[in-house]
């Protein structure tokens, strides 16, 4: 393992290129011939659980590196580089949706045993941004220890580990939980695009870009966040901010894990391939109510279809659509290959109607 240098802006962690013995009250039992009296309590304590012993920097990354992966994603001219957590011995892998976001295939690199897979896309939660992936032909992986994060505490020793600006190599940043249950908005570096992220585990452990996805493990090495963002700088200096660095909680991530491996898609959770429509849209601030299509692919169903720029997507599916919003929770129970029927009115108030096969894309 390295450590850390001090080169080091809140972004999303992806890079282009972690008591007392019980009292028991026991009544003696009776034996035959014995009168009842009044009832006798006799307390005893129970033997002390064994003090939790800290693992030592070293047994620390002996314990979870084995149980990462490091991820590449080329998405168009660009490729971000992240870090996955393996869940299950079959190459299940958690991660983070930006880190995946707009790939057009994406492989892993495992920390056990150094083999290059291609990670298919099972599922993905943009909003919470959160992504499940599987490693083709994966066996026999070590996985995480997954603690409960609602048991960590500000003052908490952590350690975030993760494949730092990119490099391959597992890098360790030890820190203290600072704040719990906080809400961020975060920037990601590779694309710009901006997400707010609620219920983080907030701390001081110097998260950098390609940390994106990685474990923050406790003081004994178990699974309690998913890194996601951090205030990461080129040069830190005396004057640069304390680190700050936040991670997805992993009570909050598991059930949108089983959602995925479950095959329940929702409004937020897509599970399989994404279907395209091709086009850009916001909502539309007069009448008629809809999706207004601000910019159509070249050659997609949209365009395919007839839609252009500034018609307002008025159904689809046969349902009624008066935002983007409804449009994305239409989209949400699509597949590529789907047959959907779409109404709109043109910009110059024209109505058109037409029937479109959705294509399949990248993640979104």
């Amino acid at each position: 393992m390295t450590k850390r240098a001090g080169r080091r802006g809140l972004w999303t962690a992806a890079v282009l290129a972690a008591g007392l013995g019980a009292l028991a009250l026991v009544a003696p039992p009776l034996t035959p011939g014995t009168i009842k009296s009044a009832p006798v309590t006799v307390i005893t304590t129970t033997t002390p659980p064994a003090p939790v012993v800290p693992l030592t920097p070293e047994e620390l990354s002996a314990q979870v590196v084995p149980t990462i992966v490091t991820i590449t994603a080329p998405a168009g001219f660009t490729t971000t580089a992240g870090t996955g957590i393996v869940l299950s011995p079959d190459g299940v892998v958690l991660t983070n949706h930006h880190v995946i976001s707009g790939a057009s295939d994406v492989t892993a690199v495992s920390m056990s045993n150094g083999l290059i897979y291609d990670a298919e896309i099972l599922g993905y939660d943009s909003v919470s941004d959160l992504a499940v992936l599987r490693l083709a032909g994966a066996t026999d992986l070590p996985v995480a220890v997954v603690g409960k994060s609602a048991e960590a505490t500000r003052g908490d020793a952590v350690t975030a580990i993760g494949n730092a600006e990119g490099g391959g190599v597992p890098v360790p940043a030890p820190g203290v939980i600072t704040n719990l249950g906080v809400t961020v908005n975060t920037r990601n570096v590779s694309d710009g695009s901006r997400n707010q992220l609620k219920g983080l585990i907030e701390v001081d452990a110097d998260i950098r870009p390609g940390d994106s996805g990685g474990p923050l493990v406790n003081a004994v090495g178990e699974l309690i966040g998913v890194s996601s963002a951090g205030n990461a700088v080129t040069d830190r200096t005396e004057t640069s901010p304390a680190p700050q660095s936040y991670a997805i909680p992993i009570d909050t991530a598991l059930p949108i894990v089983e959602q995925v491996l479950g095959g329940r898609s929702s409004e937020t959770v897509r599970v399989g391939p994404t279907p395209v429509l091709g086009v850009a849209v916001k909502d539309h601030a007069e009448m008629p109510a809809g999706a207004e299509v601000v910019a159509v692919s070249f050659d997609s169903p949209a365009e395919r279809v007839g839609l252009t720029k500034g018609a307002v997507i008025t159904e689809f599916g046969g349902s009624r659509i008066a935002s983007s919003a409804d449009l994305n929770a239409a989209m949400s129970s699509r597949r590529p290959g789907d047959t959907v029927a779409v109404t709109w009115v043109d910009a110059t108030g024209q109505p058109g109607t037409g029937s479109l096969v959705l294509d399949e894309g990248p993640p979104r």
